[in-house]
């Protein structure tokens, strides 16, 4: 099902290059509600900002409110697309990562955001998914940063944080990228509603929406 989800979602990515996509939604994207204790929920206009972005500026007819998927749910196979953000504290059943690993393999996608604090968790519990691999940091060529908009020199720096650069880093399962991490950037945050962070210009967000386009445009389309 996620496989004819996927299809469906990317010719309408390119047969609607003129204009919006009629009629009912095609497709919604998913936050993923995960255990452990951590702020699953962050972030609350990120997303639905982000699909506004996309289905004006890349035509694209996503529902407009976000769903949101436990681990372990059947559901999660209908989302191509799912976005992970929060501080820490995450932990992955056996079940979950077993799930995880299906949907993923099965043509999912998984968009992680570190929100701050976040590695130091979700790099263990993403072994738990896929044992075999590690994240490795994707180069400033790759297509994901290279869609509508281009990144040439890789993710936006939203916040600050501990200084360090903004990296993006991938699972690639047989070829194929079925995880994209973004560290020490805050993409989701660039997302959020314009005055949520007062620091932030205008400039910045604008910026992580595009990137984040990228993603979606990225994930629906890849071979």
């Amino acid at each position: 099902m996620l496989k004819h989800l996927l299809l469906a979602a990317a010719l309408l990515l390119t047969a609607t290059a003129a204009a919006p996509a009629p009629g009912a939604p095609s497709f919604r994207i998913a936050k993923l509600h995960y255990g452990g204790g951590g702020d699953w929920y962050a972030n609350k206009t990120s997303l639905p900002n982000l699909i506004s972005f996309c289905n004006q500026a890349l035509h694209t007819n996503i529902a407009p409110d976000e769903a949101t998927v436990e681990l372990d749910s059947p559901e999660l196979l209908d989302y191509p697309f799912v976005h992970m953000t929060g501080h820490g504290n995450v932990s992955f059943t056996a079940a979950e990562a077993q799930n995880l690993r299906r949907y993923l393999i099965g043509g999912g996608f998984l968009h992680i955001d570190d929100n701050y604090g976040l590695d130091k968790f979700i790099r263990p519990e993403m072994k738990k998914v896929f044992p075999e691999l590690e994240f490795v940091e994707l180069p400033y060529s790759h297509p994901i940063y290279h869609q509508k908009y281009p990144f040439p020199h890789g993710l936006p720096k939203v916040h600050e944080h501990d200084g360090k650069r903004a990296q993006g880093f991938g699972l690639v399962y047989k070829g194929r990228l079925v995880c994209f991490y973004s560290f020490e950037c805050d993409l989701g945050n660039g997302w959020e509603d314009v005055g949520t962070y007062p620091e932030d210009p205008p400039a910045v967000h604008d910026a992580a929406l595009r990137m984040g386009a990228n993603l979606v445009s990225y994930a629906l389309t890849q071979d």
